[in-house]
């Protein structure tokens, strides 16, 4: 495991994140996994929000698909949420991204294309499309 890995492992632990992935994952009774760099994956979420493919809490990252669906750039893509989670602090990542979300809804009707946090996780490798802001769209063009 590279040092920034180890480094973002301790950070997020530090700063509640983690502990608080851990509370998510064992509330929606997902099966936890060791992962590459040092995260943690939690396959079977059963509860349902919020609405997405997968999801990350500091080092942990969720899904309610079972083990094999996180892979590739899907994988990298969360892995730079947790990367995110280490750079804000921890838990002020949690409000941020929900403001963040409500601008990008608010420009475009998706809490993803212009969601910073999501740009910044490369939007395509978490499965998301970019979407140009309301007032940049021809009457035909939808969202």
């Amino acid at each position: 495991m590279r040092r920034w890995h180890r480094t973002r492992r301790a950070l997020n632990y530090a700063n509640l994140s983690t502990p608080l992935g851990l509370l998510v994952a064992r509330l929606g009774r997902a099966r936890l996994t060791a992962g590459p760099d040092g995260l943690l994956l939690a396959h079977g979420y059963r509860i349902p929000f919020p609405v997405a493919g997968a999801f990350t809490v500091g080092n942990v990252v969720l899904t309610r698909h079972g083990e094999g669906y996180l892979t590739g750039a899907l994988l990298r893509h969360e892995a730079r949420h947790a990367s995110q989670y280490a750079a804000c602090a921890g838990l002020p990542m949690l409000p941020l991204y929900v403001a963040a979300a409500a601008v990008s809804l608010l420009l475009c009707g998706n809490p993803a294309s212009w969601n910073v946090f999501e740009r910044l996780a490369v939007l395509e490798d978490g499965g998301y499309r970019r979407t140009p802001p309301w007032w940049s769209r021809s009457p035909r063009t939808g969202p």
